[in-house]
């Protein structure tokens, strides 16, 4: 996906369990000067690209300590396992430990009577992205611009 207005450029992936191969959920992010892709295997790290051959993992900091200390420990695990299936209502770290900061976030923003980061227009705009792709899917790969959502 082409970010409007920007030289970026994204791939979602979600790969789930009636595949062959690791459940997955990533947000790849692809520019003209670095690249940046979620680990392709668990455990491997992300990696980010500075020219055609160069490439390096990294790790991704974990900003639980920014957080309530209530809420801070469930950036920092999964529950992805050869032992449990998919059970996100007790998953903690959802996309990479970010569930946590946007609970926190909508939270605060209630309390201190302002908008959310994430509003209601950025959040249908992304949504939205993931129905035009599979409708896009549904059509052969067929290119499907994503609405206006101002």
């Amino acid at each position: 996906m082409k970010l409007a207005d920007s030289e970026l450029a994204c791939e979602f992936t979600r790969s789930l369990f009636d595949t062959i191969r690791q459940y997955r959920e990533s947000f790849d992010v692809y520019g003209t000067e670095l690249s940046f892709e979620w680990e392709q295997v668990a455990g491997e790290g992300p990696v980010v690209y500075s020219g055609f051959e160069d490439a390096k993992r990294v790790e991704v900091p974990d900003y639980g300590h920014l957080l309530p200390k209530e809420i801070a420990p469930f950036t920092g695990h999964g529950v992805y396992d050869e032992e449990h299936e998919h059970t996100s209502f007790i998953q903690g770290s959802g996309h990479g430990g970010s569930h946590p900061h946007l609970t926190h976030e909508f939270v605060r923003a209630i309390v201190e009577n302002r908008a959310s980061a994430v509003d209601a227009g950025t959040a249908a705009n992304w949504t939205m992205a993931g129905i035009c792709a599979h409708e896009s899917a549904m059509k052969g790969g067929e290119r499907i611009a994503i609405p206006a959502t101002d």
